[in-house]
């Protein structure tokens, strides 16, 4: 496929006048072909028409993983209007503070988000539309046959905002624009997407982790098969079922896929295809995915803000399975120290990124907080990622950790990285976060939180023992707290800000 900009939406009407009967979305035990999908969209486009909502301006989507999700982001885009997919499960006051920055015209709610607000007493000051499948839904769609007027759409118009956190201050929305969609559409043949590709998609429709997968399966004519919700077994189930070819999973959901006795059971192999992202991906793990399922697996680094993106063939580069990859063809990553300096090879910065189509406009309606996110070098903007990380002579990126998450005891600066390394080591531990608690004699301390392995006995002053045993005098964990599970966000990111709220007692 050519990388010169196009249309999306006309992109999809190809598809389906080429073999409309064939499966575009399946969900349960629903689905619609490529000619239904593509009429459904002409009607969501007309409606949009109708209610006066032009090319440029945005809606918004609160609502579960479903088929009518997928028909009413499309149907957007193909007239030009910009979604904002938002997290259903935040705070009510969260969701409609975002419907409000989106400048969102109209809201689509399913049942429980709509209730959710209702009961918390938060208005919405657009439209409302129900839309999970309700008769609201269909009473809203414009009449069978209808569409809008054809629109074209240029490369920097807004194609969707996303909502990088609900939880810390005003709500951030990252504006990317069609240009950069685009430009995820078109890579979707390098990495084996096709026609005949089926698509199996478990994390949320509001994610740009499940849209870096959607959007190149139903560019390149193939099927997306959606699971609401995550089970491991669940998961298998289907995967066999519907011989799935390709898929996106985030590491703690292959850590949980893989930790089933039942795993050998099921048939794997029609997949060609693996991808990762969003979160830290343990070097053993993937030596594990690669081992027992077949076909290839590709770790994606990079970030909602777009920039720079760092692509790992984990079963080319099977000796760099401990990095996150390479550079994406076109795309311009570098280290920079705290006084926005370029690091030089081999040395430890924070890493910024810079590519000519897949980058953010900015946050929406926060100039300032754009600008803090970028630097500038050679007349090209770059990305701050905000995460620290290292080159190594081959030009693999190695991260370190997150900057922000640096705990600094005693004047030294630990990695959290270094240490959860460490505890992973342990045969009893089946995952670990480890974070800087408040301390009354260092200012800062890492406090490890784990979860053991099925069947293991150990406590939590043994493992603490052992891992202090192997790691230098500055680093040395102050407590170690065992727990059912780590809090996790819905694309599986441990929320660090619960672990220090519930635990928050200064230590020694």
């Amino acid at each position: 496929m050519s990388t010169a900009f196009g249309d999306p939406g006309e992109l999809l009407r190809a598809h389906a006048r080429h073999r409309p009967a064939h499966a575009a979305v399946t969900c349960g035990e629903r689905s619609i072909s490529w000619g239904e999908l593509d009429a459904l969209m002409d009607r969501v486009g007309a409606a949009l028409r109708r209610e006066g909502i032009e090319p440029t301006q945005a809606i918004a989507i609160c609502a579960g993983t479903s088929i009518e999700y997928v028909v009413m982001f499309l149907g957007a885009i193909r007239a030009g209007v910009a979604v904002a997919p938002i997290q259903p499960s935040l705070t009510p006051q969260a969701i409609a503070a975002m419907i409000a920055d989106s400048g969102a015209r109209h809201a689509f709610l399913d049942a429980a988000s709509a209730q959710a607000l209702s009961g918390a007493g938060e208005e919405v000051a657009v439209p409302v539309t129900l839309f999970d499948g309700s008769p609201a839904f269909d009473a809203w769609l414009a009449a069978p046959g209808s569409s809008a007027p054809h629109v074209e759409p240029r490369p920097e118009w807004p194609f969707n905002i996303i909502y990088s956190s609900g939880t810390t201050g005003a709500p951030k929305g990252i504006v990317q624009p069609f240009a950069m969609r685009w430009t995820h559409m078109q890579r979707g043949p390098a990495h084996g997407y096709d026609a005949t590709a089926v698509t199996l998609i478990s994390t949320p429709l509001h994610s740009n982790t499940t849209l870096v997968s959607v959007f190149p399966t139903l560019a390149t004519g193939g099927t997306v098969v959606l699971m609401p919700k995550f089970d491991a077994g669940r998961y298998l189930h289907l995967a066999e079922r519907v011989r799935a070819s390709h898929t996106m999973l985030v590491p703690v959901q292959y850590q949980r896929i893989m930790a089933r006795e039942d795993f050998g059971r099921y048939d794997l192999s029609t997949f060609r295809a693996k991808f990762s992202t969003s979160a830290p991906f343990a070097a053993d793990l993937k030596r594990d995915v690669l081992a027992r399922w077949p076909g290839g697996l590709t770790e994606f680094y990079g970030m909602t803000e777009g920039g720079g993106t760092c692509i790992l063939e984990a079963h080319v580069h099977r000796e760099k399975l401990h990095t996150v990859g390479l550079p994406a063809p076109g795309h311009d990553l570098r280290l920079i120290d705290d006084a926005g300096r370029e690091v030089p090879r081999g040395g430890t910065g924070e890493v910024v990124g810079h590519s000519p189509t897949s980058i953010m406009t900015g946050y929406h309606n926060r100039r300032e907080a754009t600008a803090a996110a970028e630097w500038h070098c050679d007349g090209k903007r770059f990305i701050r990622t905000g995460d620290v990380g290292r080159i190594d002579a081959d030009g693999f990126l190695t991260l370190v950790d997150r900057k922000k998450d640096m705990i600094i005891s005693g004047g030294f600066n630990i990695y959290p990285g270094d240490l959860e390394a460490v505890l992973r080591a342990h045969p009893a531990v089946a995952e670990v976060c480890v974070v800087g608690m408040p301390s009354v004699e260092w200012g800062e301390t890492p406090v490890a939180f784990v979860v053991l392995r099925a069947g293991a006995s150990s406590n939590a002053v043994a493992i603490m023992d052992w891992a202090n045993g192997r790691v230098g005098r500055t680093q040395r964990l102050a407590a170690v707290h065992l727990l059912d599970e780590l809090p996790r966000s819905p694309i599986g990111k441990v929320l660090k800000r619960e672990l220090r709220a519930r635990y928050s007692a200064p230590a020694r």
